[in-house]
């Protein structure tokens, strides 16, 4: 590994430190090098604040270095005034005089802008040390901008003979098909995400609360579907601790930690539903719903990830797990119970992958 992509992979190891913190914004890290040394170095730490640029270089202890400095940073600097300034206008006051970039920004009010205004300044400029990595790190950021839309992470525990669920015309209780050390890597996945989205069936028959409790991060929204508002108002899923949408054909007044969104159920629904999770700056969303939900995902290969958990046990009988087509990039044992995250090649670029 050449100099240069030592520096970035280190710009990757600060900016993961944001994970969970930062949406919609990206995870950015950023190291300021002067002769071969990292003098400054930080990353974005929450939405709102001070930018990873901003950061290393504040850390810089003797900032007459600056200008004999190399500043590398994984994601382009921006060129707007948003909720901080311009972290291209910072560079360019400190007089850095060599900017490495990982990869450029997609965001429509940085594209490119930034890059063109530190080179305008004589700054050189070199972008594309570790790109793909770059762009593997910020994939929701990416996507959402890319795509007008979240980044969809679809979930699901089957047993080993392919069921997702029991025969509820039989059973009303919900039977736990995997165990604690999966339960609790859900729990982590759901504190780095922005959104967890369930069904009509699976809020009636499990009522989940789907908040973090086996670990320690932020609540995504719970969102449900309930078309006609038949759902108890009892359910874990309206009890306030955590924010909750509901999207519904019926209009309905908003309540503390309750919104609702109406859609035309008339209409395919899912592209209704993403839309307004983009307008509302929504950067990726779990899919945790039953096969009805999932398959509808699936039919319209409206997916970028899927994390596939199967516990050791058989049913017999019962919900067939969803049939999904991805490469697997991930494989993870968790005691008795397996995990296996694909990925969706068909809509996402290729990139290098890290086995977990």
């Amino acid at each position: 590994m050449s100099a240069p992509e030592i520096f970035m992979q280190r710009c990757l190891e600060l900016a993961l430190l944001g994970m969970g913190d930062v949406a919609p914004n990206p995870m950015v890290g950023c190291v300021i090098v002067h002769d071969g040394i990292i003098i400054g170095e930080g990353y974005h730490e929450k939405c709102g604040l001070a930018h990873a640029e901003v950061n290393a270089i504040r850390s810089v202890l003797n900032p007459e270095l600056l200008s004999q400095s190399t500043l590398y940073v994984s994601l382009e600097p921006c060129a707007h005034f948003g909720k901080t300034p311009p972290c291209s206008d910072l560079i360019i006051e400190n007089r850095i005089p060599r900017v490495v970039i990982g990869t450029v920004d997609p965001f429509a009010q940085v594209a490119g802008k930034g890059i063109n205004r530190m080179q305008n300044a004589g700054i050189k400029v070199e972008v594309g040390v570790l790109e793909k990595e770059c762009r593997e790190l910020n994939r929701r950021f990416l996507t959402f901008h890319e795509k007008k839309r979240p980044y969809i992470i679809l979930k699901w525990a089957q047993t080993l003979d392919g069921f997702i669920d029991t025969d509820r015309s039989e059973t009303d209780h919900p039977t736990w098909i995997t165990n604690a050390l999966a339960k609790r890597l859900v729990h982590k996945q759901r504190s780095e995400e922005s959104a967890i989205l369930i069904g009509t069936n699976t809020a009636k028959y499990d009522n989940p609360a789907l908040t973090v409790r086996e670990w320690v991060g932020n609540q995504p929204i719970r969102m449900v579907i309930d078309r006609t508002g038949r759902l108890d108002k009892e359910l874990h899923l309206f009890d306030g601790k955590a924010t909750t949408w509901t999207f519904t054909e019926q209009k309905k007044p908003d309540s503390e930690n309750l919104k609702f969104i109406t859609l035309d159920f008339g209409k395919n629904m899912l592209p209704q539903l993403l839309s307004e999770l983009y307008k509302s700056d929504i950067l990726s969303v779990i899919v945790e719903g039953g096969g009805k939900l999932l398959n509808s995902f699936l039919e319209l290969n409206l997916w970028d990830e899927a994390f596939v958990y199967t516990g050791n046990q058989f049913f017999g009988k019962g919900v067939s797990a969803p049939h999904i087509s991805g490469e697997t990039i991930a494989f993870e044992k968790l005691d008795d119970c397996k995990l296996h995250v694909l990925r969706n090649f068909s809509l996402v670029y290729t990139s290098n992958f890290r086995e977990i």
